[in-house]
């Protein structure tokens, strides 16, 4: 394989990359794209010593980049918040994206976009850290089971609760994502997929890496984006399809109580798509009681999930 770089919007791969499958995919680190052995970075990175960098989960339908506009404002806004300059221009971070995407000829896939306040020293003071660092993964990803998105799945609501704006805000969406793993084991200790986390003030909030969504009569409701929750992207998409389709959609607090009254339950992310959580089991603190939400995926739910596959199937799919 050969490559020449100048600056990461002028990446250019050179003459046909030949690699190893065990190779691929072929992934942008620092200003070069190599092949998935070579891809590495610095011990003394920061996103790696301390989880202190940014990144993007986005998706690629028939070869275009998925709602590629809002991905790169939350990505500057997460780097803002952070204190963290992107040395790049939006418009080379997306050039690099589409690069990524024509190397490893995907269609229909994944990119994971990573900005890193790069590399530094064993102390926690970023000013040391002179150059962010920049990677981009293009490839595939499934959270789920297929049969899942078919029949909906069981979830458990997680002990450990979403940290608190005050501390972190989780509208920042930074590497550091400590707490939505140790969440999501409570799930994968149960042999089930995704949490349900609360808020410290008890009010439902996401799932580990999913926004959630509950129907009751008719009406969508999730909660607000003061709730401790990240503003994912996938989650404004629905509530814009909801608006066209004349379904009733709000913002709202809400207790789990309320969401085990609901007709319907289902989750939503860059990389779960649209997937219904048709049980909820209880935290154990609380007796660990299995309420039955519906029998597999309901009406709305599931006119909504098809109402996203058509978009995402079509010929236009949207980035902006």
């Amino acid at each position: 394989m050969s490559q020449s770089t100048t600056k990461p919007g002028d990446m250019t791969i050179t003459a046909p990359v030949q690699v190893h499958q065990e190779d691929k995919p072929l992934i942008y680190v620092n200003g070069r794209i190599v092949p998935r052995s070579q891809a590495t970075v610095s011990v003394y990175d920061h996103g790696l010593l301390y989880g202190d960098g940014v990144f993007e989960g986005i998706r690629v339908y028939n070869g275009r980049i998925f709602k590629a506009q809002q991905h790169l404002d939350r990505i500057w806004a997460s780097a803002e918040a952070i204190g963290l300059k992107i040395h790049i221009s939006p418009k080379e971070m997306l050039d690099l994206q589409r690069k990524c995407i024509e190397a490893n000829e995907i269609v229909n896939g994944y990119i994971r976009m990573i900005v890193t306040r790069g590399e530094g020293t064993l102390g926690l003071n970023p000013n040391l850290c002179p150059v962010p660092g920049i990677i981009c993964i293009a490839d595939q990803i499934r959270l789920y089971p297929q049969e899942l998105y078919e029949n909906g799945m069981k979830v458990v609501v997680a002990e450990r609760p979403r940290i608190p704006v005050e501390c972190l805000d989780p509208r920042i969406k930074s590497l550091n994502y400590l707490n939505n793993i140790l969440a999501k084991t409570e799930a994968l200790d149960k042999g089930l997929f995704e949490v349900i986390m609360l808020n410290t003030e008890g009010y439902v909030c996401e799932g580990s890496g999913d926004n959630i969504f509950l129907v009751k009569d008719g009406v969508v409701i999730t909660p607000p984006t003061d709730a401790s929750i990240l503003e994912g992207i996938t989650r404004r998409f629905v509530m814009e399809l909801c608006a066209k389709m004349g379904i009733t959609v709000r913002e709202e607090l809400f207790r789990i109580e309320t969401l085990l009254d609901a007709d319907e339950v289902f989750l939503t992310g860059s990389a779960a798509e649209i997937i219904a959580a048709t049980e909820v089991e209880e935290r154990a603190s609380k007796g660990g009681a299995t309420t039955r939400i519906s029998e597999g995926e309901g009406p709305v739910t599931n006119k909504l999930r098809q109402a996203f596959t058509d978009v995402v199937t079509s010929a236009d799919v949207p980035e902006d």
